[in-house]
């Protein structure tokens, strides 16, 4: 089953927990976009729907760190893998649609 597109955001409040906000995006609606901030040489990253954002930026909103390297990488590395899986499973895709006498 295929359900339409939707973004959703889920707050978790647990005692004794540090509260957790989960944010999902299933809708072709989604815009990324990153930059450097104009008034402070800060780096973010920005995921975007008509319902929620997401923004990313280094720790504490200051001077990049090695640890906000590492974050930095670990987006590259997780985008770069999203973008070889949606490939690869639209190829299939096509190749399975041009196959297929039903359509």
């Amino acid at each position: 089953m295929t359900l339409g597109s939707y973004t959703y955001v889920t707050l978790f409040i647990r005692p004794e927990s540090t509260p957790q906000v989960h944010v999902s995006f299933y809708t072709p609606r989604l815009t990324v976009c990153a930059g450097l901030l104009l008034n402070e040489p800060q780096p973010y990253l920005k995921f975007s729907s008509p319902e929620a954002n997401v923004h990313i930026s280094t720790t504490g909103a200051g001077p990049v760190t090695d640890a906000d390297l590492a974050t930095a990488r670990e987006i590259f590395t997780a985008a770069a893998r999203y973008l070889a899986d949606c490939e690869q499973l639209h190829a299939e895709q096509a190749d399975k649609d041009a196959t297929d006498p039903a359509t």
